[in-house]
């Protein structure tokens, strides 16, 4: 019979003694007969990085070059640092151990190189596992002492650098488990073969369009113990991994509660989870997806940090058993029902006739010299009830009005302002002309900034361009910007991020 999970009361890192935290961690470390244990707190994991969270990455686009000093670095320190093969276009590929416990555990990230959320927090994890003298002691000794956990933090560092899913030879390296035509799969599948770890964190980020199957929430973590065979058949590898799945996710509920979703575990025999499950390791996958106002992935970095580290405290005292196969499958599936924007009731009229639509708007990322753009494109129209939008609005009311262009030119972007831009929206100016801009220039701006192109990009269609104007009682409310909705007696200061047409 199962016992029951005791969760410790939220407590104050600030404000906790050192001896506290010691008789935390002893109750923690302890478990009677029944295998009963103490979860670690919400609170403490959050002290935990806001203390080691590296400060020289902040962004998801960041470099392979960039990420090295925070490898190399370390091989003086407590990491064991090892070159274990180059990627297709010779750049290096690391792993990195620490600890000398019984239980191997082998994480492994941006296998897809545009996916860095989970490296991100891999590198504050490496923080935390080196530093010593601080009240966290216990916890650090004891997942050294359980654990031997390795580390392979970029297995796509061309991708990485050209922010691309897939590597040099175009090949996504998570279908190429079995073929191994890639030389960085061959370089993974060795680096399991020589460890032969009982656990496996494969750490991914997914679209930020999930949502949790049948509510408005996004996905912002996604979860999966893969298959291991066609009929998804759960032995104890696969067991193992859904048990730890269940502790993450307990965790998450107290911190995202409702934004936890789970993949369709359809056996894919291509890929490397599947095949780590196949080949016995318990493997444990973790998908980073969207979360409001984050656009930079830094919570859901935070995240990351505090699953992961839970998860590695449960696998080292063994708690992780307790849990029960009901309650993964009690973690509802993933949707793809997100969109950036949703205007309801939106009035149109053609040919004459009148009819009202829902429009959602997504805006997809472009590569625009070492940094990107968003292009904004109408997604879907007509009745999305079945939708939710990161930002809905209701247009009920309004008519649409076409923007015009301002008569004077600007010289260059490095001309145009936040308030000039906002300015020139009252105004009924959705773009403006520059004679002077880079290939591919991008702006921060909410205006179309217009250099080869003389009329404004629209059309409320699928695939059209989301530039239009809201207005009530002949009055401009709203600007409809590349897809972002601003508005005019209020507008926020934030990031539009646009390119120069």
């Amino acid at each position: 019979m199962k016992s029951k999970t005791r969760m410790i009361p939220s407590f104050s890192f600030k404000s906790t003694s050192f001896s506290a935290l010691l008789f935390l961690f002893f109750l923690f470390s302890c478990q009677n007969e029944k295998k009963e244990f103490l979860a670690l707190d919400i609170s403490l994991l959050e002290a935990v990085h806001e203390q080691y969270q590296e400060k020289s990455i902040t962004e998801r686009r960041f470099k392979h070059a960039q990420a090295m000093p925070l490898v190399k670095g370390r091989l003086d320190g407590h990491f064991v640092v090892e070159e274990i093969g180059k990627s297709v276009e010779g750049k290096e590929i690391f792993q990195m151990t620490i600890g000398d416990g019984p239980t191997k555990v082998m994480l492994w990230s941006q296998m897809h190189g545009n996916e860095s959320t989970a490296t991100m927090a891999l590198f504050d994890l490496f923080n935390f596992l080196e530093a010593k003298d601080d009240d966290f002691e216990d916890l650090r000794n004891t997942l050294k002492s359980k654990l031997t956990l390795r580390f392979i933090p970029m297995v796509n560092p061309d991708g990485m650098d050209n922010w691309t899913r897939r590597n040099a030879f175009d090949i996504d390296l998570n279908r190429d488990a079995i073929k191994q035509t890639s030389p960085e799969a061959i370089v993974l599948k060795n680096a399991r073969d020589n460890f032969s770890p009982a656990f496996g964190f494969n750490l991914h980020d997914q679209q930020v369009y999930y949502n949790v199957s049948q509510t408005e929430k996004p996905a912002t973590i996604s979860v999966l113990a893969p298959a291991y065979n066609y009929a998804t058949e759960v032995n104890d590898v696969r067991k193992n991994a859904m048990q730890v799945i269940v502790g993450m996710n307990r965790v998450l509920q107290q911190i995202v509660p409702g934004q936890v979703g789970k993949y369709d575990d359809a056996f894919e025999p291509r890929a490397f989870g599947d095949n780590f499950q196949k080949w016995g390791t318990s493997t444990i996958l973790i998908e980073s997806g969207g979360y409001k106002d984050d656009p930079e992935k830094q919570y859901i970095r935070k995240l990351n940090f505090i699953i992961i580290l839970n998860a590695l405290s449960e696998i080292a005292n063994g708690s992780h058993d307790q849990y029960v196969l009901e309650d993964y499958y009690k973690i509802p599936d993933n949707d793809l029902k997100l969109m950036d924007l949703i205007l309801k009731n939106l009035a149109l009229v053609k040919n004459e006739t009148n009819y009202g639509v829902d429009l959602g708007i997504r805006r997809r990322e472009a590569d625009a010299n070492d940094s990107f753009f968003v292009n904004g494109t109408i997604d879907d129209l007509g009745d999305l009830s079945v939708f939710y939008g990161f930002e809905e609005f209701d247009a009920a009311g309004m008519e649409v009005v076409q923007g015009k262009i301002y008569e004077t030119s600007f010289k260059n972007p490095e001309e145009i302002t936040m308030e000039k831009s906002i300015e020139l929206l009252k105004k009924g100016f959705l773009g403006v002309k520059v004679i002077e801009s880079l290939d591919r220039q991008s702006h921060a701006f909410p205006i179309l900034l217009l250099k080869n192109k003389t009329e404004i990009p629209t059309g409320i269609e699928m695939g059209g361009s989301p530039n239009f104007f809201l207005a009530k009682d002949g009055k401009l409310k709203y600007a409809v910007v590349n897809g972002y909705l601003i508005d005019l007696e209020n507008p926020a200061t934030q990031s539009y991020r646009q390119k120069v047409m």
